[in-house]
C-alpha cells in the first residue's frame, strides 16, 4: 500500500500542472514568436571576453544606473551590433536573474521576417516576455484570453497596448532592448509607431530603452534627445576574435596534416604549400580533407599526353623491384628521343612523385599512393 501511494505521489509531482500548461497556452496565444533561440545563437558566436568595452563604458553604466534612460548605439554594417546586443541581453538577464521586480524584453528585428514583425507582433512580443517573467499570469491577461478563446480571436492593438501598460506597471524597472531598427518594417508606419509606443511606455513607467541601428537619418532623429554611443569593432575585440579564429584553425591544420603525413616531413611541406593560396576556411578544410582526390582530378584535367605520362610514372615506380634513380646505370639501350624529362614527369604527376636530391631516387610522395 505504501509503495502504491509513493508511486502515485511521485507520478503526480513529476507531472506538469494544469496551471503551467494553461499559462503556456495563453502566452503562445499572445504571440507564438520567441526570440530566445536567436539570443542563444548570437551569444554562442561571441568570442570570449569581447564586448566588455561596451558594458564598462560610462554611457552604458549611466544607462544601467538611471531609470527612464535611452541608449542608442548606431554602427556601420558589420560592426558587431547584433552580437553586442546579445551580450547586453545576457548581462541584464544574469544581473537581475533573481529579481522579480525587474522586467526584461528584447527584439531582434530582421528584414527577412518582416511578415511576422508587424506593429502588433512586436508589441505582443514585448508583452509576452514581460508577462512570462511574473510568478503568475496577471488576471487581466487571463480574462482577455477567456473572452477571446470562445470566439477564436486574438488581441487587438489597443488591447495589447493596454495590457503592456498594466504589466509594465507591475515592475520597479523595465529594460527593453531592440536590435537592428534599420531592419524594422517601415511600411504601414510600423517602425514609427513601434518607437512611439516604446517612448510612451518609458514616459509612464520606469522603462529603459537600448537600441541599435545603422546610420539612418530618420532613426537617428528619433533618438537625438538621448545618449548615443557608436558601435565600432574595438581593436581588442578584433584581436581576440582573430586569436580565437586563428587558434582554432591552426589546431585544425596541425591535427589534420599530422594525421595525414604518416611520419613524412616532405608531405607536410607539400600540404603547407597547397595552403598558401587558400583564402577561406572552407578552402583550407577542402585541401586538408580532399588533397589526394583533388590531386587526381587535377591530373585528369591535363592534356592527353601529360595525363598518359602521369598514369605511367606511378606504375613504373610501383612495379620496379627496387627504387628507381633518375639515371639507371647499366642499362643496355637508351632511346633519347623517347625519354621524358624528369622535371616533366614530376610536374604531370601533380606532386604525387618526388625526386630525392641526394640519392636521385624518384618515388611516390605517399607511401600508400
Amino acid at each position: 500500500m505504501r509503495e502504491c501511494c509513493y508511486s502515485y505521489l511521485q507520478g503526480y509531482l513529476s507531472r506538469p500542472t494544469a496551471t503551467s500548461n494553461w499559462e503556456t497556452i495563453i502566452l503562445d496565444w499572445l504571440t507564438p514568436i520567441d526570440y530566445g533561440p536567436q539570443q542563444s545563437d548570437y551569444l554562442h558566436r561571441r568570442q570570449p571576453a569581447t564586448g566588455v568595452w561596451l558594458l564598462n563604458s560610462e554611457e552604458f553604466q549611466d544607462w544601467l544606473a538611471t531609470s527612464k534612460q535611452t541608449l542608442f548605439c548606431p554602427g556601420i554594417p558589420g560592426a558587431g551590433k547584433t552580437i553586442l546586443t546579445s551580450i547586453v541581453v545576457d548581462y541584464l538577464n544574469s544581473r537581475f536573474d533573481n529579481n522579480s521586480e525587474i522586467g526584461i524584453a528584447y527584439i531582434y528585428c530582421n528584414f527577412r521576417r518582416q511578415h511576422e514583425q508587424k506593429i502588433g507582433d512586436l508589441l505582443a512580443s514585448v508583452l509576452k516576455q514581460l508577462t512570462q517573467s511574473r510568478l503568475s499570469l496577471p488576471d487581466n491577461v487571463k480574462s482577455l484570453y477567456d473572452r477571446h478563446k470562445t470566439k477564436r480571436t486574438r488581441l487587438s492593438l489597443d488591447e495589447i497596448l493596454g495590457l503592456l501598460q498594466s504589466v509594465a506597471a507591475m515592475y520597479s524597472r523595465v529594460f527593453i532592448i531592440v536590435n537592428a531598427l534599420n531592419e524594422c518594417r517601415v511600411s504601414d508606419g510600423c517602425r514609427t509607431r513601434f518607437l512611439s509606443e516604446l517612448f510612451n511606455l518609458q514616459t509612464r513607467h520606469e522603462t529603459n530603452i537600448f537600441a541599435t541601428s545603422r546610420f539612418i537619418p530618420e532613426i537617428i532623429n528619433r533618438f537625438k534627445t538621448g545618449v548615443s554611443l557608436e558601435i565600432r569593432a574595438s581593436t581588442d575585440d578584433v584581436a581576440r576574435y582573430l586569436e580565437g579564429y586563428i587558434g582554432e584553425l591552426l589546431s585544425f591544420i596541425t591535427i589534420r596534416i599530422s594525421e595525414a603525413v604518416d611520419g613524412m616531413f616532405l608531405l607536410a611541406q607539400i600540404y603547407l604549400r597547397s595552403l598558401k593560396d587558400k583564402t577561406t576556411l572552407k578552402a583550407i578544410r577542402n585541401v586538408l580533407t580532399q588533397f589526394l582526390k583533388q590531386t587526381m582530378a587535377r591530373i585528369g584535367r591535363q592534356e592527353p599526353g601529360f595525363r598518359e605520362l602521369a598514369e605511367k610514372v606511378p606504375s613504373w615506380i610501383t612495379y620496379a623491384k627496387r627504387p628507381l634513380t633518375t639515371v639507371e646505370e647499366g642499362t643496355f639501350e637508351l632511346d633519347e628521343e623517347n625519354l621524358p624529362q624528369i622535371k616533366d614527369m614530376v610536374s604531370v604527376c601533380a606532386r604525387l612523385v618526388t625526386v630525392d636530391d641526394k640519392s636521385a631516387i624518384i618515388r611516390l610522395i605517399y607511401y600508400t599512393t
